[in-house]
């Protein structure tokens, strides 16, 4: 009797060959498994490694976000620091009034850095808005359809994953009954066994549930291999997608760096525009009643005058030349310039230059209070004792005298200085500049523009011409207040004349004329 062929052979389905995929450069190996009957591996493994992959785009999408989000936010950043560099020359000009007002000036290239200025703030806040508005947007629709692309496959999958399971758990049921009832058998020994529990009906049953487990593998595997093909072409409109936002982001940034760059060329164009004399000739238009006249010509003292400044009071009843012996006794006699005031002094200078030093007296005797000891006239010499009341004078502080010893040129000039010291000791200061003309011979008179009268005005002369204008203009006088001197002149009148208050010999003078009048005359009789 010949065995017949199960029928079950002929039907049972085919399971394509389950591929797992290992990288091999462009290569892939796969490994059969259709000889087992339960498939070793997760069958889940395709699905999760795809879900991985979305998530991975979903991230990179997440980055790109952040990126045009962080952009967008210093381009927001950079118009407020414009607005703080518009703050810095938003303000006019200090004495913006030096400067020309029409067009092609510094105030007209100062317009122009504020309007360029505005432009910049106004295109920082335009590039933000459009980050905002076409970039971020493109993003954030990509990064929603990921993810959508995600939950669709792991719904999809899923669905079929749990069937292809289920079916496995069957079938690896039957396969460990089978198991079972064979080793059943065998050990019964030709015993009865239950109609359920033979082999052969238990193996039809696994090759039926198997069928249906292929089945559902089949149809799981033809969806994740269309899943599989789908990928690409997502992957290539997520690409597409982050090029086109990209490339809006590029177009918006280089335009912005370009109409930056065409502003601050446009700043220093309007600045290079301006003639180098623009500013200044404007300047010398506006104030030609101000500015120095370059061709008029320079100040002169011998043109200067001042108040009291030919005043009797300031005239000297004499001066010139005199020899004085020196205390110490091996330096012999050295010549000084003298003078006698009409404030009954006699002081002695260095030389008569009021242009190279201060005029200060190294001596002064006060008349009234000295006498002359002796006179020589064969020697040319008279000696003077009194206290040395200048301020160089050591001795001052102790109320010392001393003798003073001169020598005139001649015995003519000698005789003259003792008359006019005399004559100035014993006459009051009222009297003594009415006597002047008629006691000082026409060498000794001055002109009306005295050394004193140069050295007073000496420092005035060395400021730049500008200064003499601005002091003449804006500064108050030196002399504040003013005091009249009543004097009598030559011929008995009396003649009213204003003192200024720091005409410190005259007020000296006045304060102790008669007073001191009867001394003078007591110590020179």
């Amino acid at each position: 009797m010949s065995a017949t062929s199960s029928p079950v052979e002929a039907r049972l389905p085919t399971r394509s060959n389950t591929m797992r995929t290992v990288s091999t450069g462009t290569e892939r190996r796969a490994s059969v498994s259709d000889d087992e009957a339960i498939p070793g591996g997760d069958s889940n493994e395709t699905t999760n490694l795809l879900v991985e992959r979305l998530r991975a785009w979903k991230h990179m999408c997440g980055y790109l976000e952040d990126y045009v989000s962080v952009t967008a936010k210093v381009q927001r950043g950079m118009s407020k620091d414009y607005e703080k560099v518009l703050k810095t020359v938003n303000e006019p000009l200090k004495e913006g009034h030096h400067f020309s007002q029409s067009a092609g000036g510094v105030s007209s290239f100062f317009e122009n850095i504020r309007a360029n200025t505005q432009g910049m703030i106004n295109l920082y806040a335009e590039g933000e808005k459009n980050l905002k508005s076409s970039v971020l947007p493109t993003l954030e629709k990509l990064h929603k359809e990921i993810k959508a692309k995600a939950k669709e496959l792991q719904t999809g999958a899923s669905k079929g994953a749990k069937a292809v399971e289920k079916a496995r758990n069957i079938t690896q049921k039957h396969i460990d009954l089978l198991a079972q009832q064979t080793a059943a058998l065998d050990s019964a020994a030709g015993n009865k066994l239950n109609t359920s529990h033979d082999p052969y009906i238990v193996r039809r049953g696994i090759t039926h549930r198997l069928n249906k487990q292929v089945i559902e593998e089949n149809n799981n595997r033809q969806e994740t291999i269309t899943v599989q093909n789908n990928f690409q072409q997502f992957e290539a409109h997520v690409l597409q997608t982050i090029q086109a936002a990209m490339e809006q982001l590029v177009v918006f940034i280089t335009g912005q760096s370009e109409r930056h760059r065409t502003m601050y060329s446009d700043i220093l164009g309007n600045l290079q525009r301006i003639p180098a004399e623009f500013e200044w000739v404007n300047f010398m238009t506006r104030n030609a009643a101000a500015l120095v006249d370059p061709d008029a010509p320079p100040r002169s003292i011998s043109n200067i005058s001042f108040a009291n400044q030919d005043h009797p009071t300031t005239q000297p009843l004499i001066s010139g030349t005199l020899q004085r012996k020196s205390r110490m006794a091996l330096k012999g006699f050295s010549s000084f310039f003298y003078v006698v005031t009409p404030a009954r002094y006699l002081h002695e200078f260095k030389d008569n230059d009021d242009f190279n030093r201060d005029p200060a007296p190294e001596i002064s005797l006060f008349l009234p209070d000295s006498h002359i000891v002796s006179i020589d006239e064969v020697k040319q010499t008279f000696t003077i004792k009194g206290k040395d009341v200048s301020s160089n004078a050591v001795g001052n502080a102790f109320h010392t005298n001393s003798e003073f010893v001169f020598k005139a040129s001649s015995a003519a000039d000698a005789k003259e200085w003792v008359n006019i010291l005399k004559e100035a000791a014993n006459t009051p200061i009222a009297t003594t500049t009415a006597a002047t003309a008629a006691a000082v011979s026409p060498s000794s008179a001055t002109s009306p523009t005295s050394p004193g009268a140069a050295s007073a005005t000496a420092p005035g002369a060395a400021q730049p011409p500008a200064y003499e204008k601005e002091s003449s203009a804006g500064s108050p006088p030196a002399v504040s207040r003013t005091n009249t001197t009543t004097t009598t002149g030559s011929l008995g009148e009396k003649v009213t004349s204003p003192v200024a208050e720091k005409t410190e010999a005259t007020a000296t003078g006045a304060g102790t004329g008669p007073a001191s009048a009867a001394g003078a005359e007591k110590d020179f009789a």
